[in-house]
């Protein structure tokens, strides 16, 4: 059963990443480059600071920047565990694949470090600006998973390795916001 399951993961990441064309090549790109997002991330922390008082706000960003190390370390933990190669180390699959940047990155993929975060961010702050903004959560979602899907476009990652991440930065972020909510009632900074 699993290695069927892994057998149309494989197949399906060489359609989705057969999709991509030189034109596409160079948006993908930049859309997985997490230090292109650095501006995005700052409007989300001043949507934050404008809902938080100052000391809310701080301590908000030290759960995110925990909730980041948490998931980044989870996920290392995962890809040396399951030492599942990427596609671009896997005989088969290398020979037939498009690669979009000079290199997919490590050996291990399962799962997506980028999905994970990604999905934890949109989670996380979603929850916390959700009766401000009404249709935040969906945008940041919707930049999750394209966040995942470039992650499969470039070449570094199977959807399951996406799918994965998702799941896990998901259920992350929303541990982190009950984290979150739990220090501020302790502390009592509302």
């Amino acid at each position: 059963m699993i290695e069927q399951l892994i057998e149309y993961d494989k197949e399906l990441f060489i359609y989705l990443n057969g999709l991509g064309n030189t034109y596409w090549d160079p948006f993908w790109l930049a859309y997985t480059y997490k230090f292109n997002w650095v501006p995005f991330y700052a409007l989300l922390a001043y949507l934050m600071y404008k809902r938080l008082n100052t000391k809310m706000f701080v301590l908000t960003l030290v759960v995110i920047a925990l909730m980041i190390s948490f998931t980044d370390q989870v996920t290392n933990l995962f890809k040396n565990g399951f030492e599942r190669f990427r596609p671009c180390h896997e005989d088969g699959v290398s020979q037939v694949m498009r690669l979009v940047r000079s290199s997919c990155g490590g050996r291990f993929g399962y799962f997506s470090g980028h999905s994970s975060n990604s999905m934890a961010v949109a989670v996380f702050t979603s929850l916390i600006l959700r009766s401000r903004y009404k249709y935040l959560p969906i945008i940041l979602i919707i930049w999750a998973i394209g966040m995942g899907y470039s992650r499969i476009y470039v070449g570094a990652h199977y959807p399951l390795d996406v799918v994965s991440g998702f799941i896990f930065g998901g259920l992350s972020g929303f541990m982190f916001y009950k984290l979150d909510k739990y220090l501020q009632s302790r502390f009592k900074l509302k």
